[in-house]
């Protein structure tokens, strides 16, 4: 949600009625912005996003509070706890603030979500407790809102406490990526998922991947039951969250990259193969009931790069035409020219017009093999990133990626190593090493000898350095950011988010 003026480049199928709820700004105000007389828009058209801050209405004869929330795309109850209105009755002439955004927060235990106003309507949804549900409407006794597939729904407005926003705080999604335990030093998602899912707007579920004996199927990634899996999505749509399986062509060897790149190349060289595999993510999403497919493809040959773009283009026509939403995982590059050859045969252009969300993932600033010791994704490097990513795509599009984990560089044998929050402060206490915050790179960081005499620097992520990447998203106008991985977290990021931002459930 961005907070300053933003240029938008009109799609094929937008409107502005569209546009303007997706950035949570009504129509008059999109009009406004771009002095436009008529509602008439075309594809290709740059439109300016106005500020995100509370718009001043003046009330003319014959408005109310309920058709002003209409009008707005928003609930008379908020606009009479926005404005500190002691009764429903308006004036005219008189003055009204319309929120940024309003949020319905689920108050009891299990609350339905219907189709339509009315206790004997169709139950679409069941909420739990401290769910977030963005409201566009309402009347007398219920609350109209947006679920986490992008269907809208009605929930009684006895089981909700309704809470406008004025923009003051950023409006942003946070993208959570989920994994099973990697070893003992990394543990599962699930502890931070479930404990934080008011703050989790989607779930990228890191546990499916190419066949290497058959490319054109999908294999486990992570051994699993199949009703964990429908558990643990019913978990996160009782939350609000909207759930993808993200499927990759990583790690069928460790250490050996070439493994993977002949992997997606099998799956890609054939249209035959494509379109089969294409028809495999159809049946995984309806086999757990998730919300779409999100792609994470890492490893490719840039001599695939044409294939590559053809899979994106034609997994989403697959995808559109079934409703279902459409992420995917992109290595960071910031150039057109193809200096870096992981990143180089992804053509930003093509998927970002081919996706609903780009995530463009930032964590390979350092940390591989090799690499000097530096953060995995510093501030300046993320704007670097996003900054060419906008030149491809519109800014709605963009998620940036970040990194909660850190690196232990042995400065000594050359060699990295993956650590947790957790880890690093442990290991700073056990080498009594001081923390200090970066500046430039607004990143925690700190040196120490071990016992065998190797020198050790170690750059990882906290709050504070979640806090600067969560405040450059929002001056830069994207969605958000993409945490990975749930369970490596500093654990005081959570409450530091609840603080600073309002996260943007149910992102349409």
């Amino acid at each position: 949600m961005p907070n300053g003026h933003t240029p938008y480049r009109v799609q094929r199928g937008d409107s502005l009625y569209r546009i303007a709820r997706r950035f949570g700004i009504t129509v008059d105000a999109l009009m406004r912005a771009n002095n436009l007389t008529s509602p008439t828009i075309y594809i290709g058209q740059t439109l300016q996003i106005p500020a995100q801050r509370p718009e001043v209405y003046t009330v003319q004869a014959g408005d109310t509070l309920y058709r002003l929330a209409q009008r707005f795309q928003t609930d008379p109850e908020a606009l009479r706890i926005f404005n500190r209105l002691t009764t429903s009755e308006i004036q005219v002439g008189q003055q009204l603030r319309i929120p940024v955004y309003t949020e319905a927060i689920v108050q009891v235990e299990v609350a339905n979500v219907r189709n339509a106003a009315g206790t004997e309507t169709l139950v679409i949804a069941q909420m739990v407790r401290g769910t977030r549900l963005p409201v566009v409407g309402g009347g007398d006794d219920w609350v109209q809102v947006r679920i986490y597939d992008g269907r809208l729904g009605w929930i009684a407005r006895q089981l909700v406490n309704i809470v406008p926003h004025s923009g003051e705080r950023p409006i942003l999604e946070i993208l959570g990526y989920y994994t099973e335990e990697e070893g003992p030093t990394l543990p599962s998602s699930y502890q931070s998922f479930v404990q934080n899912a008011a703050l989790i707007s989607d779930s990228g579920l890191f546990h499916f991947r190419i066949d290497r004996e058959n490319p054109s199927e999908i294999e486990k990634f992570f051994a699993f039951a199949d009703e964990d899996m429908r558990s643990l999505v019913e978990t996160g749509h009782r939350n609000n969250i909207k759930m993808l399986p993200i499927i990759h062509n990583l790690l069928y060897e460790r250490g050996n990259q070439e493994v993977n790149k002949a992997v997606i190349h099998g799956m890609l060289e054939s249209a035959e193969n494509r379109a089969a595999f294409i028809n495999n993510i159809i049946e995984l999403i309806e086999r757990y009931n998730y919300d779409g497919a999100h792609i994470d493809f890492e490893d490719v040959n840039y001599d695939d790069r044409q294939l590559l773009s053809a899979f994106y283009q034609e997994l989403g026509q697959a995808l559109r035409q079934r409703g279902y939403y459409y992420a995917a995982s992109v290595p960071a590059r910031t150039s057109d020219e193809p200096t870096n050859p992981f990143s180089a045969p992804f053509d930003y252009s093509v998927i970002g017009a081919a996706v609903d969300e780009f995530v463009v993932m930032l964590y390979n600033e350092h940390g591989w093999p090799g690499s000097p010791p530096g953060p995995p994704v510093s501030i300046g490097w993320l704007e670097r990133v996003v900054r060419y990513t906008l030149t491809k795509m519109p800014a709605n599009k963009i998620t940036a990626a970040v990194s909660v984990f850190g690196f232990d560089f042995n400065l000594t044998t050359g060699r990295n190593t993956y650590i947790t929050y957790q880890m690093a402060v442990n290991r700073a206490r056990r080498y009594n090493a001081q923390i200090r915050f970066d500046e430039e790179t607004q990143t925690p960081t700190f040196s120490y000898q071990d016992e065998q005499g190797n020198r050790h620097e170690v750059w990882f992520e906290n709050a504070q350095s979640i806090r600067a990447k969560l405040m450059l998203a929002d001056r830069l106008g994207i969605r958000g950011l993409a945490l990975w991985r749930l369970g490596m977290e500093d654990p005081a990021m959570w409450e530091m988010i609840r603080q600073t931002i309002v996260v943007w459930k149910s992102v349409t």
